[in-house]
Order: structure tokens, then sequence, then C-alpha cells
């Protein structure tokens, strides 16, 4: 029986991976903000080195579109100011709009000649089918986070699931 103290693991076993953080950025609740805001996305996750897949991150740019979209079309009102959190883990991303309005929105499958109206169901659909979960919380300011978690590579023994 060998003596002395527990071997050490492997240090890629150890150590967080360099990309695994949060960051938190605020934009004013204007049709203007969405693109900077996905464009902030996509460009942190590219600085960082996330080794999100191509799905993965198409998916994540589109929620990303359709929070900030209905932040800007339904809270700027009570909250001229919205941020995004993205949080990075080890196997899978987080992101989080944030915004005053107390209003806890519903996913509304809209009819087929409605121009807007499915913004939070694309969300729901789009989460789902990557393996991931959402949801809306409230905040201790009154307001809302509406967050979605996806993993970074797909799920390839999980066929997808509709909310």
């Amino acid at each position: 029986m060998p003596s002395g103290p527990p071997a050490e693991p492997p240090e890629e076993l150890t150590s967080p991976p360099p990309y695994e953080a949060a960051w938190r950025f605020t934009a004013p609740a204007l049709e203007s903000s969405v693109p900077q805001a996905r464009h902030a996305v996509r460009d942190l996750l590219t600085e960082q080195r996330v080794p999100v897949a191509a799905d993965i991150m198409d998916g994540l740019l589109l929620i990303v579109s359709e929070l900030v979209t209905n932040a800007v079309q339904h809270a700027a009102l009570l909250s001229p100011e919205i941020a995004v959190e993205l949080t990075i883990g080890p196997n899978w991303l987080r992101v989080a709009v944030e915004d005053n309005h107390p209003y806890r929105p519903k996913a509304l499958e809209a009819d087929e000649g409605d121009v807007g109206g499915r913004g939070l169901w694309l969300v729901k659909v789009l989460t789902a089918q990557a393996g991931g979960k959402c949801d809306v919380e409230h905040t201790a300011s009154g307001g809302k986070a509406i967050w979605a978690e996806l993993p970074l590579a797909p799920l390839a023994t999980s066929p997808p699931r509709f909310p």
C-alpha cells in the first residue's frame, strides 16, 4: 500500500476554464440597443475564447435579440435602462436581460398573420431545442430578469423538447 499524501489530480481537472466568469452591461431601452447587445455578447464570447458550438451561438444571439427587444418594447416606460448579464460556466452559459418593469410576461403562440408576439415563445423553443432551460425571476428592485441557460455544445442524445 503506498504511503504519503494522496496524489494531486491533474491541473486540467482542478482549474476552472479560463473563460469561466460573469459580465454585466447596461444599455438604454432603445431599439438601437438590440443589435448592440447581440454584438457585445458575440464579441465577448469570441474574445474569451469560449468553446460554444456554432448552432448554440446562433440560438443564443437570437435569444439575446428577442429578450432585449421585449424589454425595449414592453418595459421602456418604467425601465429606461436594461441590463444584460452573461455568465459562463465550464460547459454552459446563461444570458439574462433585466428591466425594472414588474410585469411577468407569458409565452404566447401568436396567430399566423400576427407580426409580433412570439418573442418569449421563441426563446423557450430555442432553449428547449438546445437542451437548456429558461425562466423569469423577480428582482430585488421590483423588476424582472428573464434568463436562458444553454449548454456550450449540443446535447446529441436528447431529442428537442418543446415548452
